[in-house]
């Protein structure tokens, strides 16, 4: 059971490696983790799951029985297994009615929605469905999100972001909000087919919106981003045509960067994963670019190829990978 395991004191990176690739093997691997690591966290919590820690709690003291070649810690075990059985079916109702969704640093995440449209979650990815009988909504707080939605030209389907938003009937396109300065692209829509209309929410206040609807052919890319130039503040807009393979390489688990500024792609290959990479005060003024396809999560193999391309040495440092020149 991976939940355990993963939870354990046997931890290591060939156990984390493994479960990744488990994870990619099928979407349904990953919606079946989600579900069951939701449980876990949420039955302490459950009046079910309450009721029964309490009805054991009055039970009689008696001395511990061991069984030979059976440790002990497996009775836990089983006591927290028995809860969770107790407490699970009340709380996959629960994570079902309240229609948030999320990812951590490093996941990817699919999700059926009851009408059909699929939802792919990137990492550090978290949303809010809300299905209604005139329109269907989901709310993005913050990440990156690819939507294959089921036609139904009675409800609309509605993503709103950051103060704009997103309506298609039947169609697939991607929406990514990274609310940091970091990042050039503060809000993205990129439509994969059909037709998008991006437009401001109403009373989206001080937002990321066009001054007006914006209409996306397949294969158009919309980038809103605030001018940190100005002295008052201004959203930029501009649409583009990128390389749809390469924008949704992540799908693949993969990241593609072509031509792309060392530290921009540093910020990128830094979303997912924990293992963050810099660069040497010296190293950044260099103005480094990269290029290539790299694995999603593997921090470690970006830093040595960046290293062994530009001629730079890869420093630990307190859990970083610092990138610097030799001495």
């Amino acid at each position: 059971m991976w939940l355990v395991s993963l939870h354990g004191p046997d931890r290591n990176r060939a156990m984390e490696d493994e479960f990744r690739a488990w994870q990619a093997k099928s979407p349904a691997h990953r919606e079946a983790f989600e579900k069951t690591t939701d449980v876990w966290q949420a039955v302490p919590n459950t009046q079910a799951a309450r009721d029964h820690m309490a009805s054991i709690a009055q039970r009689p003291v008696r001395e511990p029985v061991r069984a030979r070649g059976t440790p002990w810690r497996w009775a836990a075990a089983a006591a927290c297994l028995s809860a969770l059985v107790v407490g699970g079916a009340v709380i996959t109702q629960q994570w079902r009615e309240q229609g948030v969704y999320a990812t951590v640093v490093g996941e990817q995440r699919s999700v059926l929605l009851d009408d059909g449209t699929r939802m792919l979650l990137n990492t550090d990815t978290r949303l809010r469905v809300d299905y209604g009988a005139k329109q269907r909504t989901v709310e993005v707080a913050g990440g990156e999100a690819l939507f294959e939605v089921a036609k139904d030209a009675a409800r609309p389907f509605v993503v709103r972001v950051a103060g704009s938003e997103v309506v298609a009937v039947g169609t697939a396109f991607s929406v990514r909000f990274i609310d940091s300065p970091k990042h050039d692209d503060a809000l993205t829509v990129t439509l994969i087919e059909g037709r998008v209309n991006v437009r401001p929410t109403v009373g989206g206040g001080d937002s990321l919106a066009p001054k007006e609807a914006v209409v996306l052919k397949p294969g158009d890319r919309l980038t809103l981003d605030h001018n940190a130039r100005a002295r008052a503040p201004v959203v930029e807009s501009k649409v583009d045509r990128p390389n749809i393979e390469r924008a949704m390489a992540w799908k693949r688990n993969e990241i593609a960067f072509q031509d792309t500024p060392l530290a921009g792609a540093i910020d990128e290959i830094n979303r997912y994963s924990r293992t963050q990479v810099e660069l040497s005060p010296e190293v950044q003024q260099a103005n480094l670019d990269v290029s290539g396809v790299f694995r999603t999560g593997d921090s470690a193999s970006f830093a040595n190829a960046v290293a062994l391309l530009h001629g730079l040495k890869v420093r630990e440092n307190n859990g970083r990978l610092e990138l610097e020149k030799f001495r």
